[in-house]
């Protein structure tokens, strides 16, 4: 940097001359309209997320209540199974181009996730009902742990406020019971652990690594539909005492099977697509809402049991859901158009640290395409 810069800038010249600059409307017209689309696809990610993720839960339900078929974690694995499968052809007629990701972190990504399916449905199994709703409930504010500490990402005391008034109106709703043991604890805390951990990744690599939420799915759907596949009938039948492969399969059975694999496909791309597009904690808030769906759906369609205390903790889930939407929406608006400004830009350009540390340009183009696009 030349004397004459350095003087100008100490003396706060600079700075005063970058807030002056005009920038052109038609930039302006194209960042409002990268916005109000950006905004968009949220909307649209979201509802996909909560129709196909309501309608699959309604599914499973019939099928396992009303059915008698209660091998979740295998079921599981088939909806990965088919997931890919549809990827595949999408691929091969190219609605998407695949985009490369380094072997090892899809490896142990898809793993992570199959694994967290696996403690969750264990979790459920050894533990009361609501003992494990009380696990989801404390997945929002592991999640916000995880991101402070370990990405030093800021929350602001209005989004707190706004999760602790859903999380007090979810566990109104669906906690019970809580009845703890040694054994459900722990399978409580892996399946807490591993489900954060994979939401955050889910988030980290289509950003870091700038792969869209199909690409990520298409990549590790197999290594996620493997693990399931192998330990799914083992895990079914501890916590079932019955063998999916001995199972009566009825054409109803099977039916509902299918059905509930297709509206899978929908729900494992909107699950990425949000996280993508959002953050893992906007996907266990939009989760809670699906909660208190079920919840209404239940009592509506299936005509399950309905209290007054479901009633009030829906109506104070509600209300947070609605600040933090409010909230997080402002605030994403705001820190959008912030970065119009000339200055913010700058600081921005300066402020980008690549993953693996702080190098200059031709440096960072040599790491990135020496590991791979990796993460792991």
């Amino acid at each position: 940097m030349s004397p004459l810069v350095m003087l100008l800038y100490n003396l706060n010249v600079l700075p005063n001359l970058s807030n002056c600059i005009q920038i052109p409307s038609s930039i302006k017209e194209k960042k409002m309209g990268e916005l109000t689309g950006y905004l968009l696809g949220v909307i649209g990610a979201l509802f996909l997320s909560v129709a196909s993720s309501v309608s699959i839960v309604i599914c499973n339900k019939a099928l396992m209540s009303n059915l008698g078929f209660p091998f979740a974690t295998t079921l599981t694995s088939w909806h990965l199974m088919v997931t890919y499968c549809t990827l595949y052809v999408a691929h091969r007629l190219n609605f998407f181009e695949n985009k490369k990701i380094d072997m090892k972190t899809v490896i142990l990504f898809g793993i992570l996730n199959g694994v967290s399916i696996g403690f969750l449905n264990l979790s459920l199994g050894f533990n009361s009902i609501g003992f494990y709703q009380m696990t989801k409930l404390a997945i929002i504010p592991f999640t916000i742990l995880l991101e402070t500490v370990f990405f030093k990402k800021q929350f602001s005391q209005k989004i707190k406020l706004s999760l602790l008034v859903l999380l007090l109106g979810v566990g109104i709703a669906s906690v019970t019971d809580i009845q703890l043991n040694f054994v459900g604890t722990i399978l409580s805390l892996l399946a807490i652990a591993t489900t954060c951990v994979g939401q955050i990744l889910t988030n980290t690599i289509q950003k870091r690594l700038n792969v869209s939420s199909t690409q990520l799915l298409y990549q590790s759907a197999p290594f996620q539909a493997a693990i399931l596949f192998v330990t799914g009938p083992l895990v079914d039948q501890y916590l079932t005492k019955q063998s999916v492969f001995a199972f009566k399969y009825s054409p109803l059975v099977l039916g509902f099977i299918i059905l509930s694999c297709v509206i899978a496909v929908s729900v494992n791309f909107s699950t990425f697509l949000v996280i993508g597009k959002t953050s893992p904690v906007t996907y266990q808030v939009l989760g809670h809402l699906k909660t208190c769906l079920v919840l209404g759906f239940g009592y509506t369609l299936l005509h399950d049991p309905f209290t007054e205390k479901n009633i009030i903790g829906i109506l104070v889930a509600i209300v947070g859901m609605g600040l933090y939407s409010y909230f997080w929406t402002h605030e994403n608006k705001k820190k959008q158009i912030t970065d119009l400004s000339p200055g913010s830009q700058i600081k921005d350009k300066d402020s980008n640290t690549p993953l693996l540390g702080h190098q200059d340009k031709e440096n960072q183009f040599e790491v990135k395409k020496a590991t791979k696009d990796s993460l792991v």
